[in-house]
């Protein structure tokens, strides 16, 4: 049974997540020839001051792009 982790930033929608999930799921049966029913998939939510990158809170950091929704 494959499991996915999916860790990202907090502030999507249901909706993207729910899209991502079935996206995620479809690749994984196309890839590894497995049922649909046995791919998990687990997305927690980290807060941007709970991630860093480079010693540099992402909350602390210039956007760049704009944040998700």
């Amino acid at each position: 049974m494959p499991s996915i982790r999916v860790e990202m930033f907090e502030g999507r929608s249901v909706d993207q997540k729910r899209a991502l999930a079935k996206e995620l799921t479809e690749a994984t049966v196309r890839a590894l020839g497995v049922p649909a029913d046995s791919v998990d998939v687990m997305m927690f939510d980290i807060p941007r001051h709970d991630w860093a990158t480079a010693g540099l809170l992402w909350s602390e950091r210039k956007p760049t792009v704009p944040a998700a929704t």
